[in-house]
């Protein structure tokens, strides 16, 4: 992975590229013309209070890293952001997680009501799509896009992974190493693949360099889920803006019940060696994804 001084060096673009995110965000909910009010604060209650935005982050650096440049790459951003945006609203849901607490703030249903929330999510991945289909990029590179964010999403991406999370609670003592990192893959590791690959395709790369990057990506989304496990069993509700310990008490399928912290430790560190090998092809071009993978394996919150 890149040393401190190269991280610290691409903290303003990084700062950069959250700021422009967060306005293609705010142009987004800005285009709903004829919103129920309610569910419009709603809406930007769930997307606009904060968040890392490693997704849009990743859409940047994967699409800068091939010479696309950051104008074309606003609506592929802003579409992911929102599909996660809606995971998290549902994922709180009292039917799913049970979640009052999301990046220090009461979450969507209970700052507003169940219901509003259920319709918050649908709200959140229609606008997404809707923003990604007005990409100014050829459309053949607008078409690969819509496709790849829709299969991040869905049965075989996020929503999959989701329904195999809800399935392995409370039996986390019958799951392999392998059922376990199958479904990770899927809840949060496609998506972050898909951010990778939308800036990619916005650039119009080939398969090769796409293989390439997959490979990047599957490591960073592993890692990212294991330190997710790790802070839920270390850290605390303060500091990560969620309830901690809900895993534990929900005996959820995580790395380090499996494993135990320190074995997951050692992963984190090896994926982060993965990232970085699979990286090397593209030379300093590939900076700011390896920033990034940095920032996500060693993150506190």
């Amino acid at each position: 992975m890149p040393d401190p001084v190269a991280s610290r060096d691409l903290a303003p673009q990084l700062e950069a590229w959250r700021t422009r995110a967060d306005a293609a965000l705010a142009r987004a909910l800005d285009s709903i013309e004829h919103g129920e009010p309610r569910l419009l604060a709603a809406m930007r209650h769930a997307v606009l209070l904060g968040g890392k935005r490693m997704r849009p982050l990743l859409v940047y650096a994967g699409g800068r890293a091939f010479g696309a440049d950051d104008a074309s790459l606003d609506a592929p951003a802003a579409a992911v952001e929102l599909v996660h945006a809606y995971s998290l609203v549902h994922d709180d849901l009292p039917a799913m997680d049970d979640d009052a607490l999301r990046r220090g703030r009461p979450t969507v249903h209970v700052a507003f009501d169940e219901a509003t929330a259920v319709l918050v999510g649908d709200a959140l991945q229609s606008l997404a799509f809707s923003t990604l289909a007005d990409a100014p990029v050829a459309d053949g590179r607008r078409v690969a896009m819509l496709r790849e964010l829709a299969s991040a999403a869905g049965a075989d991406g996020m929503c999959g992974g989701q329904a195999r999370d809800l399935a392995a609670t409370g039996a986390t003592e019958t799951l392999s190493l392998s059922a376990i990192e199958r479904l990770h893959a899927m809840k949060t590791g496609a998506l972050l693949r898909a951010s990778v690959r939308l800036g990619a395709l916005a650039a119009g790369v080939g398969a090769e360099a796409l293989a390439q990057l997959d490979r990047y990506a599957d490591a960073l989304g592993l890692g990212f889920q294991i330190r997710d496990d790790l802070l839920d069993v270390e850290g605390d509700s303060a500091t990560l803006g969620k309830t901690a310990g809900k895993d534990v008490a929900q005996a959820k399928a995580t790395f380090p019940a499996l494993l135990g912290v320190d074995a997951s430790r050692r992963r984190l560190a090896a994926l982060g060696e993965d990232m970085h090998a699979a990286l090397e092809p593209f030379g300093t071009d590939a900076a700011a994804l390896l920033a990034l993978g940095r920032l996500a394996l060693e993150r506190d919150r």
